[in-house]
């Protein structure tokens, strides 16, 4: 049995689960999601409770097994709590500015760049250079942090760029010079 796909998934308060075939719909406080179960798994609800059962004993079922309670899991965890990444701009000169649904990064090129974010994620930046994105779909919110590291990904040198929080940058020594 997966050490992942067996343990159970509690239901908090004032989440509504809803099993229809091989799709379950997850509703709370954060909003609404559909989660398609990967073939060969199915869903049970009981005492505040959902398990994952798998219909055979192949490789790619006991791998789907995992796989489909944990995004359970995370659909679940989503609509009750929400997911949030938190980045940190560095450099001089280096900030963002959330306006609306967008947001306005100056990130040392010669023309700002305007990020637009998708629908169901979240923004606010601290003091210019913390980026804070929250959602309730754990997908992509991690899609959406990472383009956005993408626009000007930490460099070696002086780690000038986005990064996430708890990354670290290695860092390089550079030129030694003449003697």
């Amino acid at each position: 049995m997966s050490r992942i796909g067996r343990l159970p998934i509690r239901v908090p308060q004032g989440v509504a689960v809803t099993i229809d075939g091989s799709f379950v719909d997850v509703k709370g406080p954060k909003g609404s999601s559909r989660v398609a179960m990967p073939q060969g798994c199915s869903v049970a609800q009981a005492d505040g409770a959902l398990s994952v059962a798998r219909s055979g004993e192949e490789r790619q079922d006991r791998a789907f097994h995992g796989l489909g309670r944990q995004l359970l899991a995370n659909a679940v965890h989503g609509v009750s709590e929400g997911f949030k990444r938190v980045l940190e701009i560095n450099g001089v000169g280096y900030r963002g500015e959330v306006r609306g649904q967008n947001i306005l990064f100056n990130l040392g090129f010669s023309h700002p760049i305007l990020f637009c974010l998708p629908e169901g994620i979240t923004a606010k930046i601290e003091k210019q250079v913390v980026l804070t994105l929250e959602g309730k779909d754990r997908d992509q919110l991690g899609r959406t942090a990472a383009q956005v590291r993408g626009l000007r990904p930490p460099e070696p040198y002086k780690g000038k760029g986005i990064k996430y929080s708890d990354e670290t940058v290695r860092r390089k020594a550079g030129k030694s010079g003449a003697k």
